[in-house]
């Protein structure tokens, strides 16, 4: 079956006028390494990738007939992107993730069993393009948003059980969770080794949940629901007081969770309360012609945009917090809700994030960390047994972005990859132009 896959995807590539490279190794000469590990640069040098796993970086070697050598004619090499919170489902979506330089990605809840198992096996050993995949199993106390639910400590401690052996990675905890079965999951996830993550549970608070262990906080605004204090009756979106901005960061980094930048996700999200034609603007925009029927369908009717509300003094301090959360050394990954929420494509959301940290005051290395070095942190530190990645050094899983200036000083670059590789499959400009076009092709709006 696995080589059928390798068959036949070779023969679309063939086709669409692009080449796929799959070998043992793979060498890439010329290149200079923007590794991650901190702030440099390693120019005009050689990476040898051999089993999907970097073997070594400016060493010398000689190499078998045949060997598959990508010639980077002084482009830059750095690690692929990060997707850390996303609702992809589809092998589309995945393509889309993909051809953005996405090579890693976490489905923050609601996956369909099929993508869970067959999909994610599928990807991560190599036989379906995409990024490598972690899943997050989502549980609350109430069925208002569709979530599973589990009310009592002890359905608590066996959802855990239940979502490790069906392979997810991670627990996400969601609004309404009680504190009886939030502390039974939290138990229960520290005896079997699996992260919990998500958002504040209204009836622990975040101080207690990350004090119990929780690993991540799913979206910077959790911080107005489940820390600031409640703002005044008559201004129920007043944006918190910045003097407590310097009390989050110490909570957080008490505990050394991780907090999801999502910055381009609440101002999406902000621009289109009360505003249909924000919406209708969202599904015109060049980037929609990638979405699925179902997806437009969804964004159509969105209830964002049957209520104004104005957010924008939050989506403002949100700027400012995540400005003074990178300069403090918390730990900040990138993510959004990709594509569940309108204005939101799969791969490009996550470059606008990028470009909304940038925008937030914090540097291209900064930036670039949390898309890269520090995902790979989080889930070395969460997911027992993972291959590392996020940095390009000897050791890592091969995943790789050749961009044709230093993302250092050009972040933009990153937009247009000249080639990804992510394990052992190496997807050159022609291929990622040829899998975008394919899924455009069977996503064509009459």
């Amino acid at each position: 079956m696995r080589a059928a896959l390798r068959a036949l995807l070779a023969l679309w590539l063939l086709v669409a006028g692009a080449t796929l490279a799959r070998a043992e190794t793979i060498v890439f000469t010329d290149v200079n390494v923007v590794p991650m590990d901190r702030e440099r640069v390693i120019p005009r040098t050689t990476v040898i990738v051999a089993d999907g796993v970097i073997a070594s970086i400016g060493a010398k070697a000689k190499l078998p007939a045949g060997t598959q050598v990508v010639d980077g004619k002084g482009a830059w090499l750095v690690p692929g992107l990060a997707d850390m919170h996303n609702h992809v489902t589809t092998r589309d979506d995945l393509t889309l993730l993909l051809a953005n330089g996405v090579t890693t990605m976490l489905n923050m809840g609601e996956a369909t069993n099929a993508f869970n198992g067959r999909t994610r096996i599928a990807v991560n050993k190599g036989e379906v393009p995409g990024p490598q995949i972690f899943t997050a199993f989502v549980v609350d106390g109430d069925p208002q948003y569709g979530h599973f639910v589990v009310r009592t400590a002890d359905e608590g401690r066996a959802i855990v059980r239940l979502a490790k052996a069906n392979g997810y990675s991670f627990m996400k905890v969601y609004t309404n969770l009680s504190a009886e079965a939030f502390a039974g999951l939290a138990d229960e996830a520290k005896l079997q080794g699996i992260g919990v993550v998500g958002h504040n549970a209204k009836a622990v608070g975040l101080a207690r949940q990350l004090a119990a262990g929780q690993a991540m906080v799913a979206h910077v605004e959790e911080f107005f629901y489940g820390f600031f204090p409640e703002p005044p009756a008559d201004d129920p979106n007043a944006p918190p007081d910045d003097a407590r901005i310097a009390d989050a960061i110490a909570l957080v980094k008490a505990h050394g969770a991780f907090v999801t930048s999502d910055l381009f996700n609440y101002r999406t999200i902000a621009a289109q309360f009360g505003k249909p034609e924000v919406v209708k603007a969202y599904l015109a925009a060049p980037e929609a012609r990638y979405l699925s029927p179902g997806d437009r369908i969804g964004w159509a009717r969105s209830g964002y945009q049957k209520k104004a509300v104005d957010l924008s003094r939050r989506v403002a301090f949100e700027a400012r917090f995540v400005k003074a959360m990178a300069d403090a050394g918390v730990p900040l990954i990138t993510g959004g809700d990709a594509p569940s929420i309108p204005g939101q494509v799969p791969g490009f959301a996550l470059h606008e994030e990028i470009d909304a940290m940038l925008a937030a005051g914090l540097t291209p290395w900064q930036a670039l960390s949390a898309a890269t070095r520090t995902p790979g942190e989080f889930i070395a530190k969460t997911v027992p047994g993972a291959v590392k990645f996020g940095v390009v050094a000897p050791g890592y899983r091969a995943d790789l972005l050749l961009v044709a200036d230093n993302p250092l000083e050009k972040p933009a670059t990153l937009r247009t990859p000249l080639g990804v590789m992510t394990g052992e499959r190496w997807y050159d400009a022609a291929a990622l132009k040829a899998m975008l076009a394919d899924v455009a092709a069977r996503r064509v709006v009459p």
